[in-house]
């Protein structure tokens, strides 16, 4: 054999075994691939498994949350509403202490009246009224009532009952011992009143 053939069975020899070689990275690099899939298949299941309870305790922060703001929003409203009632209420011990002395004010010029002194008089009634005036800017409120009312067990308050002394006024209000009053639009003290059976 000439150099020249054993060169090209050189050649041939090497061109097959360069087709093995890639033939043989060829193989292996799919093996790799297969490997790689099926790892990829199971790491894909765990990976959507924590994605799952990570979408789930997202939704469960979410909606504690959500139920914290709307506790917090009832919270702001209730303590609103208390701090308002406080404020309209605040006299209410006040009020109730300055009651009597207000009646007796009132039994007071009505006594007045009966005399003729009218200088008296006209200085109690000025008195009388800027007081009266004062409570009423504070918020105290006269509970309406007027003979012939039908008696009511919510607004009134009967101490007693007697015979009616019409027939028209069975089941009403006859006479009113004592004025009731108002501290905003809670009834503080109940008018006092005789009713007709």
């Amino acid at each position: 054999m000439s150099k020249k053939e054993q060169n090209e069975k050189g050649r041939e020899k090497h061109q097959n075994s360069g087709a093995n070689d890639i033939d043989q990275k060829e193989v292996h690099d799919e093996v790799a691939t297969e490997k790689t899939r099926a790892e990829g298949s199971q790491s894909e299941e765990p990976e959507t498994d924590e994605l799952e309870k990570l979408s789930d305790e997202v939704q469960k922060e979410k909606d504690n949350f959500l139920r914290l703001f709307a506790e917090f929003e009832n919270y702001k409203k209730r303590t609103s509403r208390e701090r308002i009632e406080l404020f309209s209420t605040a006299n209410k011990e006040l009020m109730l202490a300055l009651l009597p002395v207000l009646d007796d004010f009132e039994r007071g010029l009505n006594e007045i009246e009966k005399s003729s002194d009218g200088p008296l008089l006209e200085g109690m009634k000025l008195i009388y009224n800027k007081f009266k005036n004062t409570l009423t800017q504070k918020g105290l409120k006269e509970v309406e009532v007027k003979t012939g009312d039908v008696f009511d067990p919510e607004i009134h308050e009967a101490i007693s009952q007697i015979p009616a002394p019409d027939k028209k006024l069975k089941g009403k209000i006859i006479d009113i011992v004592e004025k009731g009053y108002k501290l905003g639009d809670t009834i503080i003290r109940y008018p006092k009143v005789v009713m007709g059976s």
